[in-house]
């Protein structure tokens, strides 16, 4: 007999997966939390934070372990938020997300963010016999996500695709639970694009969304968009090109149709930080430039400064300086966008400046 579970079904699956993966967490950091002795004293740092960067922090991880051995990198994907929690609270070594620190700083712990890689989130869609690539726009995207177009060939996406033959097809909403650096990034550029979005969700990364089913991680998001015909979400870049899924150009304040690439999203960070590349900006939503992409964001490297323990100082700033060099060359191979060469070295600097 199929017994129809619904949402209170998942929600408590998410919520089970979430607490088993924080146990597995809270497990590696305790064991993890002093150096293994051995004939050369290797340490092992630990951290958590988004899923966005996780394909990077893995990469990452197996990389800087062949140029140091006797440091060893474990990263788990919980969700920003729970990554913040965790290293406020003096858990682990470092946390990553999107949100910037000021939002998350009720959750206590003397942190500092700095940038680790450039990214961007896109809207991901799956309409198999539409061979063209979509444009929308913030406001229509808000809608979308209000649950107020509700259908593909809906008037207001078909004046953004006047050359497009749209379906007569249900959209199927997919967004992501609470505490996701995804959702604050989306959701920001939502609540700039629209202002009913604006006063009725907010930038958050816990929005209340009207309408769709989650997806617990941002694999989960691009899967579950590829294998639901009329389905639409939003995910970071590189996983909608590994995993071969539909993404459109978004408008950005320049009046022009923009596709994610390495160009347009670095052209955001440009417009944004150039020429004293000193601000550290907290937001590169809507940047200005005729070809920056509007939904691109920093993902952040969340730190304690002041370790009691000489060992793992040192080990964290040897990773440090590694990632900001050989890890940023790494990043571009893996589908992230490098720091533009002079905003990398102030961010070098800062680091530095943490020892």
């Amino acid at each position: 007999m199929l017994v129809n579970l619904g949402l209170g079904h998942f929600e408590f699956c998410s919520r089970l997966r979430r607490t088993i993966a924080w146990l597995m967490w809270f497990a590696i950091a305790v064991c993890l939390s002093k150096p293994i002795l051995n004939a050369q004293q290797s340490v092992v740092l630990v951290g958590a934070g988004s899923s966005v960067p996780a394909p990077l922090y893995a990469k990452w991880a197996e990389q800087y372990n062949r140029h140091n051995p006797n440091v060893q990198i474990r990263y788990v994907a919980l969700g920003t938020s729970e990554g913040v929690a965790q290293i406020s609270r003096g858990n682990g070594d470092f946390a990553a997300g999107e949100v910037p620190l000021q939002v998350l700083e009720r959750t206590g712990g003397n942190l500092i963010a700095v940038p680790s890689v450039l990214i961007a989130i896109v809207p991901v869609y799956n309409l198999p016999d539409v061979q063209r690539e979509l444009r929308f726009s913030g406001e229509v995207l808000a809608d979308i996500f209000l649950g107020q177009v509700k259908n593909w060939n809906a008037p207001s996406i078909a004046k953004l695709n006047p050359h497009v033959s749209l379906p007569d097809l249900p959209i199927k909403v997919i967004q992501r639970p609470e505490g996701k650096g995804s959702n604050y990034i989306f959701s920001e550029f939502l609540s700039k694009s629209s202002s009913r979005f604006k006063s009725e969700i907010g930038t958050s990364p816990s929005p209340k969304w009207p309408v769709g089913v989650p997806a617990e991680r941002s694999l989960d998001m691009a899967q579950k968009v590829k294998s639901e015909p009329g389905a639409i979400g939003y995910v970071e870049v590189q996983y909608a090109l590994q995993q071969n899924i539909q993404y459109g150009s978004v408008l950005n304040g320049a009046g022009h149709f923009i596709k994610a690439s390495d160009q347009s999203i670095t052209a955001a960070c440009t417009a944004a930080e150039a020429p004293n590349w000193n601000r550290f900006s907290a937001s590169l939503i809507n940047a200005p430039g005729a070809d920056s992409y509007p939904i691109t964001s920093f993902t952040w490297l969340y730190l304690r400064p002041g370790s009691a323990d000489p060992a793992r100082a040192a080990a964290l700033s040897d990773f440090l300086s590694w990632a900001f060099t050989e890890g940023q060359r790494i990043a571009d191979r893996e589908g992230y966008s490098e720091l533009p060469p002079p905003f990398l070295e102030k961010v070098k600097n800062k680091v530095s400046s943490l020892r």
